[in-house]
């Protein structure tokens, strides 16, 4: 198995080869096609995801019902990291925009590695979390963008 996507994503940062080799055969792999929908927001979680190739659209529903596109991902994106986590309700909808390969990982083998591997198991916690927490200053500057943007029209 060709381990270039792993080694590549911040989500494995900081592992060994041998480690790395060993998340090769640990983590599930996935085909979906255009337009499938890989899991609904407000559903509970179960897994996260890296994308190996193809494209997915992180959404989410509008009180008016319109969905609204938050970010499109691609090869070496992760997504829905928090699941493994918490297993809490899904934060938004992830759908296949372009033909996909992705590799998962469940809370279940999440939870055993964790148990069977601690210091591997907290390196991807803090992995996780890093990921997240770049993330979230991301959204915040968007949203901090976005709020100067509307305040720059009114002045108009």
């Amino acid at each position: 198995m060709n381990l270039d996507t792993l080694k590549d994503s911040p989500l494995f940062h900081g592992l060994a080869e041998k480690e790395i080799e060993f998340f090769g055969t640990a983590l599930g792999q996935q085909q979906m096609s255009a337009g499938k929908t890989i899991y609904i927001e407000n559903m509970t979680g179960e897994s996260l995801y890296l994308i190996k190739r193809g494209s997915v659209r992180i959404s989410q529903m509008l009180a008016e019902g319109d969905e609204q596109t938050l970010v499109v991902l691609g090869p070496g994106d992760t997504f829905g990291e928090l699941a493994v986590i918490d297993g809490g309700p899904r934060a938004a909808t992830a759908r296949v925009i372009e033909d996909v390969n992705l590799f998962s990982l469940s809370r279940n083998n999440y939870n055993q590695i964790c148990a069977n591997n601690p210091r591997l198991g907290m390196q991807l916690t803090l992995n996780i979390f890093r990921s997240f927490s770049e993330r979230l200053r991301r959204s915040k500057l968007d949203y901090r963008n976005m709020l100067i943007a509307g305040m720059n029209r009114k002045k108009s």
